[in-house]
């Protein structure tokens, strides 16, 4: 199992930058995958942006060339740097580790942290 705890949300106005920070209870070196994901009022939820255990990253269309994923495996950290903020990038903003099991792929989920993009 893995606990996760994000911060780093909070109101900023548009264009500006914010960055999110997710800290788990382990070594996240081996974790298959540590996702970013947000979900906004009377939405599904959805993906930002993930790092594989191989360090490959992927992002919604959405925030490429503005958002970045990275992890620093010695403080068990995944970071999600926010510029270039947008009011549609208000949402709250969840971290998932999937963690490769007996029976297979497990998710665990962080309490989230609400972003705000506002002037």
């Amino acid at each position: 199992q893995v606990q996760l705890v994000e911060s780093g949300g909070g109101l900023v106005q548009p264009g500006g930058s914010l960055r999110l920070s997710c800290a788990a209870s382990r070594s996240i070196s081996s974790i298959y995958a540590m996702g970013w994901y947000r979900q906004a009022p009377g939405k599904q939820r959805e993906l930002v942006a993930v790092i594989m255990i191989g360090d490959s990253t992927n992002y919604a269309d959405s925030v490429k060339g503005r958002f970045t994923i990275s992890r620093d495996n010695a403080k068990n950290t995944v970071y999600l740097q926010m510029n270039s903020l947008k009011p549609e990038d208000t949402a709250a903003y969840y971290c998932r580790a999937d963690v490769v099991g007996v029976r297979g792929m497990n998710n665990y989920w962080g309490q989230g942290t609400q972003v705000t993009v506002s002037s």
